[in-house]
Protein backbone atom coordinates (compact mmCIF):
# COMPACT_ATOMS: atom_id res chain seq x y z
CA UNK A 1 0.00 0.00 0.00
CA UNK A 2 0.93 3.46 -0.54
CA UNK A 3 -0.03 4.44 3.05
CA UNK A 4 -0.09 2.66 6.24
CA UNK A 5 -2.54 0.27 7.05
CA UNK A 6 -4.79 1.56 9.95
CA UNK A 7 -6.75 -0.48 12.54
CA UNK A 8 -9.89 1.61 14.39
CA UNK A 9 -9.41 0.23 18.37
CA UNK A 10 -11.57 1.52 20.97
CA UNK A 11 -13.03 0.76 24.13
CA UNK A 12 -16.91 0.92 23.88
CA UNK A 13 -20.17 0.42 25.78
CA UNK A 14 -22.79 -2.03 24.04
CA UNK A 15 -24.74 0.77 22.67
CA UNK A 16 -21.67 1.95 20.40
CA UNK A 17 -20.56 5.08 23.05
CA UNK A 18 -16.97 5.82 23.70
CA UNK A 19 -17.01 8.37 26.58
CA UNK A 20 -20.07 8.63 29.34
CA UNK A 21 -21.88 11.86 28.03
CA UNK A 22 -21.79 15.64 25.99
CA UNK A 23 -19.39 16.60 28.49
CA UNK A 24 -15.55 17.38 27.61
CA UNK A 25 -15.47 17.00 31.78
CA UNK A 26 -16.58 13.24 31.27
CA UNK A 27 -14.69 10.60 29.78
CA UNK A 28 -14.40 6.92 29.71
CA UNK A 29 -10.85 6.42 31.33
CA UNK A 30 -11.82 8.53 34.28
CA UNK A 31 -15.24 7.59 34.47
CA UNK A 32 -15.69 3.64 33.92
CA UNK A 33 -13.53 2.49 36.40
CA UNK A 34 -15.96 3.95 38.97
CA UNK A 35 -18.75 1.77 37.62
CA UNK A 36 -19.31 -1.60 39.22
CA UNK A 37 -19.68 -4.09 37.35
CA UNK A 38 -17.44 -2.40 34.59
CA UNK A 39 -14.09 -1.95 36.74
CA UNK A 40 -13.75 -5.09 37.33
CA UNK A 41 -12.79 -6.00 33.62
CA UNK A 42 -11.91 -2.61 32.22
CA UNK A 43 -8.00 -3.50 33.07
CA UNK A 44 -8.09 -6.18 29.87
CA UNK A 45 -9.02 -3.05 27.31
CA UNK A 46 -5.35 -1.42 28.85
CA UNK A 47 -3.78 -4.94 28.46
CA UNK A 48 -5.02 -5.02 24.56
CA UNK A 49 -3.54 -1.93 23.76
CA UNK A 50 -0.37 -2.43 24.96
CA UNK A 51 -0.25 -4.94 22.09
CA UNK A 52 -1.23 -2.38 19.80
CA UNK A 53 0.94 -0.67 17.01
CA UNK A 54 4.11 1.10 17.40
CA UNK A 55 2.71 3.90 15.82
CA UNK A 56 -0.95 5.73 17.46
CA UNK A 57 -2.87 8.21 16.01
CA UNK A 58 -5.00 10.46 18.23
CA UNK A 59 -6.44 13.33 18.88
CA UNK A 60 -5.44 16.80 21.16
CA UNK A 61 -8.72 16.73 22.46
CA UNK A 62 -8.53 13.65 23.79
CA UNK A 63 -5.27 14.43 25.18
CA UNK A 64 -6.93 17.12 26.86
CA UNK A 65 -9.75 15.13 28.43
CA UNK A 66 -7.29 12.18 29.80
CA UNK A 67 -5.82 14.77 31.79
CA UNK A 68 -2.11 15.08 30.03
CA UNK A 69 -2.47 19.19 30.68
CA UNK A 70 -2.63 19.08 34.68
CA UNK A 71 -0.43 15.97 35.00
CA UNK A 72 2.51 16.64 37.14
CA UNK A 73 4.39 13.33 37.46
CA UNK A 74 5.33 11.59 34.34
CA UNK A 75 4.24 8.56 33.42
CA UNK A 76 6.51 5.28 32.64
CA UNK A 77 7.86 5.93 29.59
CA UNK A 78 6.72 3.75 26.89
CA UNK A 79 7.75 2.45 23.42
CA UNK A 80 5.36 3.89 21.17
CA UNK A 81 5.16 7.40 18.83
CA UNK A 82 1.94 9.13 19.19
CA UNK A 83 0.62 11.03 15.95
CA UNK A 84 -1.50 14.33 17.66
CA UNK A 85 -3.55 16.27 15.43
CA UNK A 86 -4.74 19.11 17.30
CA UNK A 87 -5.54 22.62 15.33
CA UNK A 88 -7.44 24.16 18.27
CA UNK A 89 -5.12 23.84 20.34
CA UNK A 90 -6.36 21.50 23.28
CA UNK A 91 -2.48 20.77 24.51
CA UNK A 92 -0.92 23.37 26.73
CA UNK A 93 3.01 23.49 26.97
CA UNK A 94 2.55 21.09 29.90
CA UNK A 95 0.75 18.95 28.00
CA UNK A 96 3.45 18.38 25.32
CA UNK A 97 6.17 18.25 27.72
CA UNK A 98 4.47 15.62 29.25
CA UNK A 99 3.53 13.27 25.91
CA UNK A 100 7.24 14.31 25.29
CA UNK A 101 8.65 12.60 28.03
CA UNK A 102 6.38 9.77 28.26
CA UNK A 103 6.03 8.30 24.34
CA UNK A 104 9.25 7.49 22.43
CA UNK A 105 8.34 10.30 19.73
CA UNK A 106 5.38 13.45 19.33
CA UNK A 107 4.72 14.00 16.17
CA UNK A 108 2.31 16.66 16.31
CA UNK A 109 -0.15 17.86 13.16
CA UNK A 110 -1.80 20.69 13.00
CA UNK A 111 -3.56 23.73 10.38
CA UNK A 112 -2.81 26.22 13.63
CA UNK A 113 0.66 28.08 12.71
CA UNK A 114 0.26 29.63 16.15
CA UNK A 115 0.29 26.34 17.96
CA UNK A 116 1.93 26.28 21.35
CA UNK A 117 4.27 23.52 20.31
CA UNK A 118 6.14 25.98 17.67
CA UNK A 119 7.28 28.02 20.79
CA UNK A 120 8.72 25.12 23.14
CA UNK A 121 9.73 22.80 19.96
CA UNK A 122 13.45 23.17 20.30
CA UNK A 123 13.29 21.57 23.88
CA UNK A 124 12.48 18.16 22.74
CA UNK A 125 14.61 16.58 20.04
CA UNK A 126 11.43 13.95 19.77
CA UNK A 127 8.85 16.66 19.06
CA UNK A 128 8.19 17.17 15.47
CA UNK A 129 5.27 19.22 13.70
CA UNK A 130 4.26 18.72 10.32
CA UNK A 131 1.71 21.85 9.31
CA UNK A 132 -1.22 22.18 6.81
CA UNK A 133 -2.68 24.80 5.67
CA UNK A 134 -5.98 22.51 5.38
CA UNK A 135 -6.03 19.00 6.53
CA UNK A 136 -6.14 16.24 4.39
CA UNK A 137 -6.08 13.03 5.86
CA UNK A 138 -5.00 10.78 3.01
CA UNK A 139 -2.33 13.10 2.26
CA UNK A 140 -1.51 13.10 5.85
CA UNK A 141 -1.42 9.44 5.56
CA UNK A 142 1.17 9.21 2.76
CA UNK A 143 3.33 11.91 4.30
CA UNK A 144 3.32 9.39 7.60
CA UNK A 145 4.30 6.66 5.08
CA UNK A 146 7.05 8.47 3.41
CA UNK A 147 8.87 10.67 5.67
CA UNK A 148 8.60 8.58 8.83
CA UNK A 149 8.59 4.96 7.00
CA UNK A 150 5.16 4.11 8.78
CA UNK A 151 3.64 0.84 8.01
CA UNK A 152 1.19 0.64 10.68
CA UNK A 153 -1.13 2.91 12.59
CA UNK A 154 -2.99 2.30 15.35
CA UNK A 155 -6.41 5.26 15.01
CA UNK A 156 -7.70 6.13 19.01
CA UNK A 157 -9.55 9.20 17.95
CA UNK A 158 -13.00 10.59 18.78
CA UNK A 159 -15.98 9.96 17.08
CA UNK A 160 -15.97 13.06 14.43
CA UNK A 161 -12.22 12.24 13.24
CA UNK A 162 -12.99 8.70 13.04
CA UNK A 163 -15.88 9.56 11.09
CA UNK A 164 -13.81 11.32 8.65
CA UNK A 165 -11.69 8.14 8.03
CA UNK A 166 -14.40 6.34 7.33
CA UNK A 167 -15.53 8.15 4.60
CA UNK A 168 -12.44 8.63 3.14
CA UNK A 169 -11.57 4.80 3.33
CA UNK A 170 -9.01 5.22 5.53
CA UNK A 171 -9.67 2.62 8.55
CA UNK A 172 -8.21 -1.30 7.12
CA UNK A 173 -9.19 -2.78 10.43
CA UNK A 174 -11.34 -2.68 13.65
CA UNK A 175 -10.31 -4.58 17.11
CA UNK A 176 -12.82 -3.41 19.28
CA UNK A 177 -13.59 -3.95 22.98
CA UNK A 178 -17.03 -3.95 24.15
CA UNK A 179 -17.49 -3.17 28.36
CA UNK A 180 -20.81 -4.22 30.12
CA UNK A 181 -22.48 -0.84 29.72
CA UNK A 182 -25.60 0.77 28.45
CA UNK A 183 -24.58 4.64 28.39
CA UNK A 184 -27.75 6.30 26.07
CA UNK A 185 -27.73 9.98 25.22
CA UNK A 186 -28.17 11.18 21.79
CA UNK A 187 -25.88 13.84 22.14
CA UNK A 188 -23.37 11.45 23.27
CA UNK A 189 -20.20 10.30 20.60
CA UNK A 190 -20.18 6.91 19.20
CA UNK A 191 -17.52 4.94 17.77
CA UNK A 192 -18.24 6.72 14.15
CA UNK A 193 -20.11 10.18 14.23
CA UNK A 194 -19.97 12.71 11.87
CA UNK A 195 -22.37 13.79 8.67
CA UNK A 196 -24.53 11.42 8.25
CA UNK A 197 -25.47 10.21 4.35
CA UNK A 198 -29.05 11.74 3.08
CA UNK A 199 -29.65 9.13 0.43
CA UNK A 200 -29.60 6.11 -1.15
CA UNK A 201 -27.13 6.97 -3.64
CA UNK A 202 -24.40 7.77 -0.95
CA UNK A 203 -24.92 3.95 0.28
CA UNK A 204 -21.72 3.28 -0.92
CA UNK A 205 -20.46 5.17 1.86
CA UNK A 206 -21.24 2.69 4.08
CA UNK A 207 -18.33 0.26 5.11
CA UNK A 208 -19.17 -3.46 5.54
CA UNK A 209 -17.57 -5.71 7.77
CA UNK A 210 -16.11 -9.23 7.82
CA UNK A 211 -15.51 -10.86 11.02
CA UNK A 212 -12.44 -11.94 12.07
CA UNK A 213 -11.99 -13.00 15.61
CA UNK A 214 -14.61 -12.85 19.14
CA UNK A 215 -13.15 -13.46 22.04
CA UNK A 216 -15.07 -13.68 25.34
CA UNK A 217 -13.28 -12.00 28.17
CA UNK A 218 -13.38 -11.91 31.72
CA UNK A 219 -16.24 -10.30 33.07
CA UNK A 220 -18.64 -9.87 30.63
CA UNK A 221 -16.43 -7.84 28.32
CA UNK A 222 -16.13 -8.83 24.61
CA UNK A 223 -13.38 -8.18 22.12
CA UNK A 224 -14.54 -8.46 18.29
CA UNK A 225 -11.84 -7.49 15.16
CA UNK A 226 -12.85 -7.27 11.47
CA UNK A 227 -11.91 -6.43 8.35
CA UNK A 228 -13.06 -3.62 6.25
CA UNK A 229 -14.47 -5.04 2.88
CA UNK A 230 -13.26 -2.49 0.65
Amino acid sequence: MDRPVTTLFMLESLDGKITSGNSDNLDADKDWCKINGVKEGLHQYYEIEATTDFYSLNTGRVMAKIGVNDKKEYHEKIDCRFIIIDNKPHLNENGIDYLCNWVDKLILVTTNSNHIAYKIQGKYDNLDIMYYENLDLKKLMLDLKNKYNVEKITIQSGGTLNGLFLRENLIDYVNIVIAPLLVGGKDTTTLIDGESITNTQELNRLKALELIECNKLKDSYIQLKYKVIK
